[in-house]
């Protein structure tokens, strides 16, 4: 069972390799987030043994993720209204100043 669940998160570890060469727009970060999930639930219920434990311990570890999950909501939506993008424009060049002239050359120019 555990070498099942092994190539199971070496699997979705390839398709997040792989979804980097896509360009799924803004839905990157739900996809990875999605992926990283499903691995996380894998490695909680197997590797933590938390399939067959006490329905209390299973409980209290699902409200940390829910908490986190409401950190990161409210993380990226504050992000979406305070900026356009997260990446930074390549296209834009910075001005660039000649060295070699004087204030006023500059300046008739």
């Amino acid at each position: 069972m555990l070498l099942a669940v092994f190539f199971a998160l070496v699997f979705l570890t390839i398709v997040t390799v792989a979804q980097a060469s896509f360009d799924l727009g803004s839905f990157e970060i739900a996809v990875v987030m999605i992926i990283a999930t499903i691995k996380a639930f894998l490695v909680m219920a197997f590797f933590m043994h938390l399939a067959f434990d006490k329905p209390f311990n299973v409980i209290v570890f699902l409200c940390s993720f829910v908490f986190v999950a409401l950190f990161v909501i409210g993380t990226l939506s504050d992000s979406r209204l305070t900026s356009k993008s997260f990446e930074p424009k390549v296209d834009d060049v910075p001005p660039a100043m000649d060295v070699g002239m004087d204030d006023e050359e500059a300046a008739s120019e």
